[in-house]
């Protein structure tokens, strides 16, 4: 199985990007961005806290394990999991671009986790010896990579005998207007789909029979997915907006070609969209995760 709008690696995409290319091209997208995936760190940790906490409950690291936290970004999961194997474990945080791998790593010095180190990988070609780890983490990558058939093949790889891997990866898009009616309205105003096609989008994985499959095929065993609520949350729709538009790679670097006139008009639409989740706090859009385990 593959992403939406991939074919088996080695040939192009359905809009003639060869993969190796369309890779190139997602690193530069999270290149852009990771300084905002920096500054709202936090945030994200928060917004998903639960989350993190169910994929290492699943996981289940143990004192003196090793764990990759794969597509890190800030590194939030990984730095969770550090906990859990101190004294004696390590945890790497990796991601594809640097950019955010620093970001990982700076973190984690503050934290003082001398346990713990980073390293640029892909999720598709992990450059790391076969059962090497104890435990492999990704929160929030797998949908995203141009394939992730290959991507689980290489999780399987690297998991030592009695390892276990927790994955998340956001639902149905019709359950995350978070999002979906950002995409909607950036869509309106353009005049073209987005994620543009040939990207893999945050979507790519929303069915759960899929994700388990890719899983399955690769040959981890005992895969369950099951949904957890993930809203987003913000004081106000400014919040909400500006913290959204920074965060989503693809969706940033075309927001950022735009003109004002444009941005404003797709600002308009999504107060009119966005109306209904108003609360007295502020707003607060639902949202579904996918989280996935198994082992070997």
């Amino acid at each position: 199985m593959q992403a939406a709008g991939t074919q088996q690696a080695g040939r192009a995409t359905h809009d003639g990007q060869q993969p190796a290319e369309l890779r190139a091209r997602l690193h530069g997208m999270w290149s852009a961005v990771a300084g905002s995936w920096g500054e709202h760190a936090d945030a994200v940790d928060a917004r998903t806290a639960h989350v993190a906490a169910r994929m290492l409950e699943l996981a289940a690291p143990r004192p003196g394990e090793r764990v990759l936290e794969l597509a890190c970004g800030p590194g939030g999961v990984g730095l969770a999991a550090a906990r859990l194997v101190a004294p004696d474990g390590e945890v790497v945080l990796s991601d594809a671009v640097a950019e955010m791998t620093s970001i990982a790593a700076a973190r984690a010095a503050a934290l003082g986790l001398a346990h713990v180190t980073t390293r640029e990988l892909d999720l598709e070609r992990i450059d790391e010896p076969d059962a090497s780890f104890d435990v492999v983490l990704c929160r929030e990558g797998l949908m995203l990579t141009a394939d992730p058939g290959r991507a689980a093949r290489e999780i399987r790889r690297i998991l030592r005998p009695d390892g276990r891997v927790a994955i998340s990866v956001w639902g149905p898009r019709e359950r995350n207007p978070w999002l979906g009616l950002v995409f909607d309205a950036v869509a309106a105003e353009v005049g073209r789909p987005v994620p543009p096609p040939g990207i893999p989008g945050p979507f790519s994985l929303e069915d759960a029979g899929r994700l388990a499959g890719l899983l399955h095929d690769a040959g981890i065993a005992g895969v369950v997915v099951e949904e957890l609520p993930a809203p987003a949350q913000a004081a106000s729709f400014d919040e909400w907006w500006e913290r959204t538009s920074a965060l989503a790679g693809p969706l940033s670097t075309i927001l950022a070609s735009l003109p004002a006139q444009t941005l404003g008009a797709i600002t308009a639409r999504l107060r009119t969209l966005t109306a209904s989740y108003e609360t007295a706090a502020g707003v607060e859009l639902p949202g579904v995760v996918l989280v996935a385990n198994g082992r070997v």
